[in-house]
């Protein structure tokens, strides 16, 4: 289901993330929370045209973008649309339910609710780094799982960002403990 959408604008392939499973090297989750980035969105890294630092978010569909966000952590994204377009879906949380040890060993705490909500805890959890940039998701160390059934998804606006903050591109399931930030 994920292959056959990943060319789906962002706003479309992001809500269908909510409930698939994404494992790095067999540590991951259920995804509970994203965002929608497109081309034309002035929040977007791709608005401005193709750089060497946001190329992977203009190559396949499928592809993990990787950013470093204000030089602190990294953010992981799923590139989507044709190739050359340049739209990305930012993974910002996960339900932790394989490989619970090593995401607790690299973050430095237990706490599950806590391991990976939010785009830099998450990438720290799975163990992202900029040498998953431009890497396909179709295969490892990378695994996406489609989810079963349709979670009840609840709908905002994105988060942490000043520009097009208003637009209803942030995703998450309805009532999870594991979101970055509760919805409004």
């Amino acid at each position: 289901m994920i292959a056959a959408l990943s060319a789906s604008p962002a706003a479309e392939l992001a809500p269908l993330l909510i409930g698939a499973t994404l494992t790095v090297d067999g540590v991951g989750g259920v995804i509970v929370e994203t965002e929608a980035y497109e081309a034309d969105d002035p929040a977007s890294h791709s608005f401005a045209g193709e750089r060497p630092r946001n190329r992977a978010m203009f190559g396949p569909p499928l592809t993990a973008y990787v950013y470093r966000s204000y030089g602190v952590h990294w953010c992981f994204n799923i590139v989507t649309g044709p190739a050359g377009h340049g739209a990305a879906v930012l993974v910002r949380a996960i339900e932790p339910t394989v490989g619970l040890a090593t995401m607790a060993e690299r973050r430095g705490m237990a706490e599950p609710r806590l391991l990976a909500s939010g785009p830099g805890r998450l990438t720290e959890a799975l163990g992202i780094t900029i040498a998953h940039d431009g890497l396909s998701l179709d295969a490892p160390p990378f695994r996406l799982i489609p989810r079963d059934g349709a979670p009840d998804i609840v709908i905002g606006p994105r988060i942490g960002i000043t520009r097009a903050a208003d637009r209803p591109w942030r995703f998450g399931l309805r009532g999870s403990p594991f979101l970055s930030r509760p919805f409004r």
